[in-house]
């Protein structure tokens, strides 16, 4: 039986992968606002692939930190595609990792830019690729957030295998 203090395994075979290749990763962060970093840091022995994150909650943030165009901001807000995988781009670069993870989209429970709660992208930048998925995802705002954690985690670990 499983401890209640486990990490998650969508975490810890996603950090085993990485280790297996010998790939450090970095997270970019929007509505998760550091739920991703966390998971992952929950996992034993995460330095040593873990290289840090940006939780960049406000729209300027993106663009001054993580190198989003400000002009892809500004024409359709941070809730795009293009922005996640700028962000997981970005985040790959300023932090000097192999692997770059992005979340950004709307929890809720109000609309944001037009857009629906539970609309998300997320986004996974390696040195083979990079995937943006978009998420139609159901419930209140703590829902949206975990299942975008669990979301971008899965994704990772499908770019990372190749």
């Amino acid at each position: 039986m499983a401890s209640a203090d486990a990490p998650p395994a969508d975490a810890a075979d996603l950090l085993a992968l990485l280790a297996s290749r010998d790939w450090t990763l970095a997270v970019a962060e929007s509505l998760t606002g550091g739920l991703v970093a966390a998971r992952l840091v929950a996992v034993p022995g995460a330095s040593a692939v873990v290289r840090g994150g940006v939780t960049a909650y406000a729209t300027d943030l993106k663009a001054s930190l993580l190198g989003v165009e400000a002009d892809l901001l500004a024409e359709r807000g941070a809730v795009d595609p293009e922005v996640a995988q700028q962000m997981a781009r970005g985040v790959r670069r300023l932090l000097g990792a192999d692997v770059g993870l992005a979340t950004t989209g709307v929890a809720g429970p109000d609309s944001q830019d037009g857009k629906e709660p539970g609309l998300v992208y997320v986004a996974v930048s390696s040195p083979e690729r990079t995937e943006v998925g978009e998420l139609h995802l159901a419930g209140d705002r703590a829902e949206v957030r975990e299942a975008a954690v669990s979301r971008v985690l899965e994704l990772a670990r499908r770019v990372v295998a190749g």
